[in-house]
Protein backbone atom coordinates (compact mmCIF):
# COMPACT_ATOMS: atom_id res chain seq x y z
CA UNK A 1 0.00 0.00 0.00
CA UNK A 2 3.02 2.52 1.18
CA UNK A 3 4.44 1.53 -2.44
CA UNK A 4 1.52 2.78 -4.33
CA UNK A 5 1.16 5.78 -2.41
CA UNK A 6 4.81 6.36 -3.43
CA UNK A 7 4.31 5.61 -6.69
CA UNK A 8 1.66 7.65 -6.91
CA UNK A 9 3.37 10.78 -5.53
CA UNK A 10 6.51 10.10 -8.15
CA UNK A 11 3.89 9.92 -10.73
CA UNK A 12 1.58 13.20 -9.54
CA UNK A 13 5.13 15.01 -9.57
CA UNK A 14 6.07 13.57 -12.64
CA UNK A 15 3.28 15.16 -14.53
CA UNK A 16 3.29 18.23 -12.93
CA UNK A 17 7.05 18.69 -14.02
CA UNK A 18 6.00 17.81 -17.47
CA UNK A 19 3.47 20.61 -17.30
CA UNK A 20 5.88 22.90 -16.17
CA UNK A 21 8.18 22.42 -19.08
CA UNK A 22 5.15 22.11 -21.61
CA UNK A 23 4.05 25.62 -20.20
CA UNK A 24 7.27 27.11 -21.30
CA UNK A 25 6.93 29.68 -24.37
CA UNK A 26 9.73 29.31 -26.62
CA UNK A 27 9.97 32.19 -29.04
CA UNK A 28 11.89 31.91 -32.02
CA UNK A 29 14.04 34.65 -33.31
CA UNK A 30 15.81 36.15 -36.50
CA UNK A 31 18.25 38.47 -37.38
CA UNK A 32 19.25 39.51 -40.58
CA UNK A 33 21.99 41.11 -39.19
CA UNK A 34 25.93 39.23 -38.29
CA UNK A 35 25.40 37.97 -34.30
CA UNK A 36 27.78 40.61 -33.73
CA UNK A 37 26.18 43.71 -34.74
CA UNK A 38 24.47 45.93 -32.45
CA UNK A 39 21.05 44.97 -33.05
CA UNK A 40 21.64 41.35 -33.24
CA UNK A 41 23.36 41.53 -29.96
CA UNK A 42 20.47 44.18 -28.13
CA UNK A 43 18.47 41.66 -28.98
CA UNK A 44 20.18 38.75 -27.38
CA UNK A 45 19.99 40.93 -24.41
CA UNK A 46 16.55 41.60 -24.17
CA UNK A 47 16.10 37.43 -24.76
CA UNK A 48 18.06 37.17 -21.56
CA UNK A 49 16.30 39.98 -19.43
CA UNK A 50 12.97 38.13 -20.60
CA UNK A 51 13.94 35.11 -19.67
CA UNK A 52 15.32 36.50 -16.27
CA UNK A 53 12.29 38.10 -15.30
CA UNK A 54 9.73 35.60 -16.32
CA UNK A 55 11.52 33.11 -14.41
CA UNK A 56 12.53 30.62 -17.25
CA UNK A 57 8.87 30.05 -18.30
CA UNK A 58 9.80 32.57 -21.30
CA UNK A 59 13.32 32.20 -23.37
CA UNK A 60 14.31 32.45 -26.86
CA UNK A 61 15.92 30.54 -29.60
CA UNK A 62 17.95 32.87 -32.23
CA UNK A 63 18.41 30.97 -35.43
CA UNK A 64 21.77 31.17 -36.43
CA UNK A 65 20.79 33.18 -39.95
CA UNK A 66 17.92 35.46 -40.66
CA UNK A 67 14.16 33.75 -42.24
CA UNK A 68 14.41 36.30 -44.98
CA UNK A 69 16.12 38.93 -46.31
CA UNK A 70 16.12 42.70 -44.74
CA UNK A 71 12.98 43.92 -46.43
CA UNK A 72 10.79 40.72 -45.75
CA UNK A 73 11.21 40.84 -42.40
CA UNK A 74 8.03 42.84 -41.57
CA UNK A 75 5.92 39.76 -42.89
CA UNK A 76 7.47 36.96 -41.84
CA UNK A 77 7.26 37.87 -38.15
CA UNK A 78 3.10 38.90 -38.82
CA UNK A 79 3.26 35.45 -40.88
CA UNK A 80 4.70 33.44 -38.11
CA UNK A 81 7.67 32.63 -39.92
CA UNK A 82 9.69 34.32 -36.90
CA UNK A 83 8.49 35.13 -33.12
CA UNK A 84 10.62 38.23 -32.54
CA UNK A 85 12.82 40.09 -34.83
CA UNK A 86 13.28 43.82 -36.01
CA UNK A 87 13.28 45.94 -39.76
CA UNK A 88 14.07 49.07 -40.71
CA UNK A 89 10.69 50.18 -41.99
CA UNK A 90 12.07 52.44 -44.94
CA UNK A 91 13.45 49.09 -46.70
CA UNK A 92 9.36 49.10 -47.90
CA UNK A 93 8.97 52.49 -49.29
CA UNK A 94 5.50 54.21 -48.95
CA UNK A 95 4.09 51.19 -46.24
CA UNK A 96 4.62 53.07 -43.34
CA UNK A 97 4.09 56.94 -42.63
CA UNK A 98 3.82 58.26 -39.15
CA UNK A 99 7.43 56.88 -38.67
CA UNK A 100 8.92 58.80 -41.60
CA UNK A 101 8.96 61.45 -38.30
CA UNK A 102 11.91 59.61 -37.09
CA UNK A 103 14.23 59.87 -40.26
CA UNK A 104 14.08 64.05 -40.45
CA UNK A 105 18.08 65.73 -40.24
CA UNK A 106 19.20 67.57 -37.66
CA UNK A 107 17.25 65.56 -34.91
CA UNK A 108 19.54 64.54 -32.46
CA UNK A 109 23.21 64.23 -32.17
CA UNK A 110 23.13 60.36 -30.20
CA UNK A 111 20.62 57.23 -30.83
CA UNK A 112 19.87 57.15 -27.39
CA UNK A 113 17.93 60.82 -27.31
CA UNK A 114 16.65 59.72 -30.36
CA UNK A 115 14.97 56.47 -29.52
CA UNK A 116 13.76 57.20 -26.45
CA UNK A 117 11.73 60.10 -27.46
CA UNK A 118 10.52 58.55 -30.66
CA UNK A 119 9.30 55.81 -28.78
CA UNK A 120 7.45 58.18 -26.44
CA UNK A 121 5.86 60.19 -29.15
CA UNK A 122 5.00 56.26 -30.83
CA UNK A 123 3.05 55.14 -27.92
CA UNK A 124 1.68 58.64 -27.61
CA UNK A 125 0.43 58.88 -30.85
CA UNK A 126 1.19 56.37 -33.66
CA UNK A 127 0.32 52.82 -31.84
CA UNK A 128 -3.48 53.94 -31.22
CA UNK A 129 -3.28 54.36 -35.18
CA UNK A 130 -2.43 51.11 -35.76
CA UNK A 131 0.85 52.02 -37.60
CA UNK A 132 2.69 48.68 -37.57
CA UNK A 133 -0.52 46.58 -37.50
CA UNK A 134 -0.60 42.88 -37.85
CA UNK A 135 2.61 42.68 -35.46
CA UNK A 136 2.99 43.26 -31.78
CA UNK A 137 5.32 46.24 -31.66
CA UNK A 138 7.56 46.15 -28.83
CA UNK A 139 9.50 49.34 -29.57
CA UNK A 140 11.11 51.53 -31.98
CA UNK A 141 14.23 53.47 -32.24
CA UNK A 142 16.75 54.76 -34.64
CA UNK A 143 20.59 54.96 -35.48
CA UNK A 144 23.15 56.92 -34.47
CA UNK A 145 22.76 60.19 -37.06
CA UNK A 146 23.55 59.78 -40.59
CA UNK A 147 26.67 60.64 -42.34
CA UNK A 148 28.01 60.63 -45.63
CA UNK A 149 30.98 58.24 -46.69
CA UNK A 150 32.89 57.75 -49.22
CA UNK A 151 36.09 56.32 -50.69
CA UNK A 152 36.85 58.88 -53.67
CA UNK A 153 36.72 62.88 -52.38
CA UNK A 154 35.99 64.98 -49.63
CA UNK A 155 32.00 66.13 -49.69
CA UNK A 156 31.86 69.68 -48.76
CA UNK A 157 28.63 70.79 -51.11
CA UNK A 158 25.33 69.87 -52.63
CA UNK A 159 27.50 69.64 -55.74
CA UNK A 160 30.22 67.38 -54.36
CA UNK A 161 27.85 64.81 -53.11
CA UNK A 162 26.15 64.98 -56.80
CA UNK A 163 28.90 64.12 -58.17
CA UNK A 164 29.44 60.56 -56.60
CA UNK A 165 27.24 57.61 -56.41
CA UNK A 166 25.34 56.64 -53.17
CA UNK A 167 23.93 53.09 -51.28
CA UNK A 168 21.05 54.28 -48.89
CA UNK A 169 18.85 52.42 -46.80
CA UNK A 170 15.56 54.07 -48.11
CA UNK A 171 12.83 56.48 -46.03
CA UNK A 172 13.17 60.01 -45.91
CA UNK A 173 17.08 60.04 -47.28
CA UNK A 174 15.38 58.88 -50.30
CA UNK A 175 13.11 61.36 -50.70
CA UNK A 176 15.78 64.00 -49.96
CA UNK A 177 18.17 62.22 -52.18
CA UNK A 178 15.98 62.36 -55.11
CA UNK A 179 15.12 66.40 -54.25
CA UNK A 180 18.87 66.73 -54.02
CA UNK A 181 19.34 65.94 -57.67
CA UNK A 182 21.93 63.24 -55.88
CA UNK A 183 22.37 59.92 -57.50
CA UNK A 184 21.44 57.00 -55.12
CA UNK A 185 20.28 53.51 -54.66
CA UNK A 186 17.86 51.82 -52.26
CA UNK A 187 19.88 48.74 -50.90
CA UNK A 188 20.06 47.02 -47.69
CA UNK A 189 22.76 47.54 -45.16
CA UNK A 190 24.37 44.08 -45.22
CA UNK A 191 25.28 44.63 -49.86
CA UNK A 192 27.16 47.79 -48.54
CA UNK A 193 30.71 46.05 -48.36
CA UNK A 194 30.04 44.32 -52.35
CA UNK A 195 28.65 47.38 -53.61
CA UNK A 196 31.61 49.79 -52.68
CA UNK A 197 34.66 47.00 -52.98
CA UNK A 198 33.53 46.51 -56.43
CA UNK A 199 33.19 49.95 -56.84
CA UNK A 200 29.60 49.91 -57.92
CA UNK A 201 28.79 52.48 -55.70
CA UNK A 202 31.47 54.83 -54.51
CA UNK A 203 29.81 55.75 -51.35
CA UNK A 204 26.90 55.30 -48.81
CA UNK A 205 24.85 57.26 -46.20
CA UNK A 206 25.23 55.48 -42.77
CA UNK A 207 25.65 55.98 -38.88
CA UNK A 208 28.96 55.36 -37.68
CA UNK A 209 29.04 51.98 -36.48
CA UNK A 210 28.37 50.81 -39.96
CA UNK A 211 32.12 51.39 -41.23
CA UNK A 212 32.97 48.91 -38.58
CA UNK A 213 30.28 46.37 -38.61
CA UNK A 214 30.23 46.35 -42.74
CA UNK A 215 34.30 45.94 -42.72
CA UNK A 216 33.88 49.07 -44.59
CA UNK A 217 37.97 49.77 -44.90
CA UNK A 218 37.65 51.18 -48.36
CA UNK A 219 36.12 54.46 -46.74
CA UNK A 220 38.24 57.66 -46.76
CA UNK A 221 35.86 60.59 -46.20
CA UNK A 222 33.26 61.35 -43.47
CA UNK A 223 30.65 64.55 -43.87
CA UNK A 224 28.71 64.86 -40.96
CA UNK A 225 25.93 67.34 -40.20
CA UNK A 226 24.66 68.73 -36.55
CA UNK A 227 21.99 66.60 -35.42
CA UNK A 228 22.51 64.00 -38.60
CA UNK A 229 21.75 64.20 -42.08
CA UNK A 230 18.70 61.73 -41.66
CA UNK A 231 17.96 58.79 -38.98
CA UNK A 232 16.30 55.49 -39.55
CA UNK A 233 13.00 54.06 -37.98
CA UNK A 234 13.26 50.47 -37.08
CA UNK A 235 10.37 48.65 -35.09
CA UNK A 236 11.04 45.92 -33.10
CA UNK A 237 8.39 43.27 -32.93
CA UNK A 238 6.97 40.11 -31.93
CA UNK A 239 3.80 37.76 -33.69
CA UNK A 240 0.74 39.50 -33.01
CA UNK A 241 -0.92 35.69 -32.51
CA UNK A 242 2.27 34.36 -30.21
CA UNK A 243 1.89 37.38 -27.61
CA UNK A 244 -2.41 36.90 -27.66
CA UNK A 245 -1.53 33.45 -26.55
CA UNK A 246 0.14 34.24 -23.45
CA UNK A 247 -0.55 33.85 -19.86
CA UNK A 248 -1.72 37.84 -18.32
CA UNK A 249 1.36 37.16 -16.37
CA UNK A 250 3.62 36.56 -19.06
CA UNK A 251 1.97 39.36 -21.09
CA UNK A 252 2.89 41.74 -18.37
CA UNK A 253 6.66 40.30 -18.27
CA UNK A 254 6.85 41.60 -21.94
CA UNK A 255 5.36 44.80 -21.88
CA UNK A 256 7.32 45.50 -18.54
CA UNK A 257 10.42 45.40 -21.04
CA UNK A 258 9.52 46.75 -24.34
CA UNK A 259 8.33 50.35 -24.90
CA UNK A 260 11.08 52.49 -23.65
CA UNK A 261 13.04 49.92 -21.61
CA UNK A 262 14.01 48.07 -25.07
CA UNK A 263 14.32 51.52 -27.12
CA UNK A 264 16.73 52.44 -24.58
CA UNK A 265 18.71 49.32 -24.75
CA UNK A 266 19.11 49.62 -28.05
CA UNK A 267 20.03 53.25 -28.41
CA UNK A 268 22.77 52.71 -25.91
CA UNK A 269 24.12 49.79 -27.59
CA UNK A 270 24.25 52.03 -30.86
CA UNK A 271 25.81 55.11 -29.36
CA UNK A 272 28.73 52.48 -27.91
CA UNK A 273 29.43 51.55 -31.24
CA UNK A 274 29.23 54.68 -32.70
CA UNK A 275 32.10 55.49 -30.20
CA UNK A 276 34.01 52.31 -31.15
CA UNK A 277 33.61 52.94 -34.89
CA UNK A 278 34.88 56.28 -34.85
CA UNK A 279 38.39 55.27 -33.24
CA UNK A 280 38.38 52.55 -35.48
CA UNK A 281 38.40 55.43 -38.54
CA UNK A 282 40.52 57.37 -37.26
CA UNK A 283 43.05 54.23 -37.54
CA UNK A 284 41.77 53.82 -41.42
CA UNK A 285 42.39 57.53 -42.07
CA UNK A 286 39.29 58.33 -42.82
CA UNK A 287 38.91 62.46 -42.69
CA UNK A 288 35.76 63.75 -41.33
CA UNK A 289 34.28 67.25 -42.26
CA UNK A 290 31.19 68.79 -40.67
CA UNK A 291 28.92 70.22 -43.37
CA UNK A 292 29.26 73.99 -43.49
CA UNK A 293 25.97 76.62 -43.01
CA UNK A 294 25.58 76.66 -46.68
CA UNK A 295 25.30 72.70 -46.83
CA UNK A 296 23.03 72.65 -44.21
CA UNK A 297 21.05 75.41 -45.88
CA UNK A 298 20.86 73.52 -48.73
CA UNK A 299 19.19 70.55 -47.30
CA UNK A 300 17.28 72.32 -44.78
CA UNK A 301 15.70 74.54 -47.95
CA UNK A 302 14.73 70.71 -49.77
CA UNK A 303 13.81 69.39 -46.05
CA UNK A 304 11.22 71.74 -45.80
CA UNK A 305 9.18 70.96 -48.92
CA UNK A 306 9.53 66.82 -47.67
CA UNK A 307 7.86 67.84 -44.06
CA UNK A 308 4.75 69.85 -45.40
CA UNK A 309 4.49 66.74 -47.97
CA UNK A 310 4.53 64.47 -44.93
CA UNK A 311 2.36 66.53 -43.24
CA UNK A 312 -0.14 66.00 -45.62
CA UNK A 313 0.00 62.47 -45.73
CA UNK A 314 0.13 61.78 -42.60
CA UNK A 315 -3.39 63.52 -41.41
CA UNK A 316 -5.12 61.58 -44.38
CA UNK A 317 -3.36 58.67 -42.21
CA UNK A 318 -5.46 59.98 -39.17
CA UNK A 319 -2.70 61.85 -37.57
CA UNK A 320 -4.06 65.11 -35.94
CA UNK A 321 -1.93 68.28 -36.58
CA UNK A 322 1.73 66.39 -37.34
CA UNK A 323 3.25 69.69 -37.53
CA UNK A 324 2.89 69.67 -34.10
CA UNK A 325 4.01 66.09 -33.56
CA UNK A 326 6.72 66.93 -35.01
CA UNK A 327 7.59 69.58 -32.57
CA UNK A 328 7.04 67.84 -29.77
CA UNK A 329 9.31 64.95 -30.72
CA UNK A 330 12.22 67.50 -31.58
CA UNK A 331 11.37 69.06 -27.70
CA UNK A 332 11.56 65.30 -26.06
CA UNK A 333 14.67 64.50 -27.86
CA UNK A 334 16.07 67.49 -25.75
CA UNK A 335 14.77 66.24 -22.74
CA UNK A 336 15.98 62.65 -22.56
CA UNK A 337 18.69 61.63 -20.26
Amino acid sequence: MKSRHLFAAALSTTVLAAGAVSAQTVFTVSSWLPPTHTLSTVQKNWCDLLEKDSAGRMKCNILPKGVTAAPGTFDAVRDGLADISYTVDGYTPGRFINTQVAEFPFLGDNATATSVAYQRIYSKYFAPLGEHRGVKALAVFTHGPGIIFNSKQPVTSAADAASLKFRIGGGNINELSKAMGWNTTLKPAPESFELLSTGVMDGTFFPDESVASFKLSMIRHATTFPGGLYNTSFVFMMNQGKYNALSAQDKAVVDKISGETAARMFGEGWDKVDAASRELQKSQGVARVMADKAFVKAVADKQDYLETKWAAAAQVKGLKNPKAVLAEFRAEIAKVK
